[in-house]
């Protein structure tokens, strides 16, 4: 493995294990710890709405533009340069946006049974072992994210004109808020799909 590669797979070992390291700590306890939580759950409701309104929106735009597509295509008999190109990066935005929120909400790395049939220090465990899995997986996906975005940077999208960074920018972006919404959900587990399991 080259330097390029190992350095990324350290940094990102390394922070996910002192991140790992300190939700467990602000996870139990008072006083400080508790404030430490408090502020977290307050950052990250903030930042799972501007999620979930912004993934609505590139949802929303992907859909107009879908439309409009269908529409200059089969009624004007002139397709449209653009409607493609805005759907596809849409989706994108729609996507890695959207994990942020379903990590949240604890929709995604679900270990329902280990979860169900666990109790106390184990369950901890597992809940501290998922939590280092996404954002082991996270943290890989913010660095080669960055470094996509700017290698593209000089390079248009073919229809929109602007600058391929804009499509690659919600790889980190969405690593990022997807990281605050995976330690929230340690935090604060919310798990409605396992409650209403049978």
């Amino acid at each position: 493995m080259n330097a390029m590669n190992l350095l990324p797979l350290q940094v990102t070992v390394a922070a996910t294990l002192l991140t790992v390291a300190l939700a467990l700590w602000v996870g139990s306890g008072d006083g400080l710890r508790a404030s430490i939580r408090r502020a977290i759950l307050a950052t990250d409701r903030i930042t799972t709405g501007v999620c979930t309104i912004l993934a609505s929106l590139a949802m929303t735009v992907a859909v107009v533009a879908g439309m409009w597509q269908v529409v200059a295509r089969f009624a004007t008999e002139t397709p449209s340069v653009w409607s493609e190109a805005l759907v596809r990066t849409a989706l994108i935005w729609m996507a890695f946006l959207g994990v942020a929120v379903a990590l949240r909400a604890g929709a995604l790395v679900s270990i329902d049974v280990a979860h169900r049939y666990s109790r106390g220090a184990l369950r901890r465990g597992i809940e501290a072992a998922a939590l280092a899995s996404s954002l082991s997986m996270l943290g890989v996906m913010f660095w080669f994210g960055w470094i996509m975005a700017q290698r593209v940077q000089f390079q248009e999208m073919a229809g929109l004109e602007v600058s391929m960074s804009w499509g690659y920018a919600a790889i980190p972006l969405g690593a990022a808020f997807a990281m605050m919404g995976a330690v929230a959900h340690f935090l604060d587990r919310r798990s409605e799909e396992l409650d209403l399991a049978v």
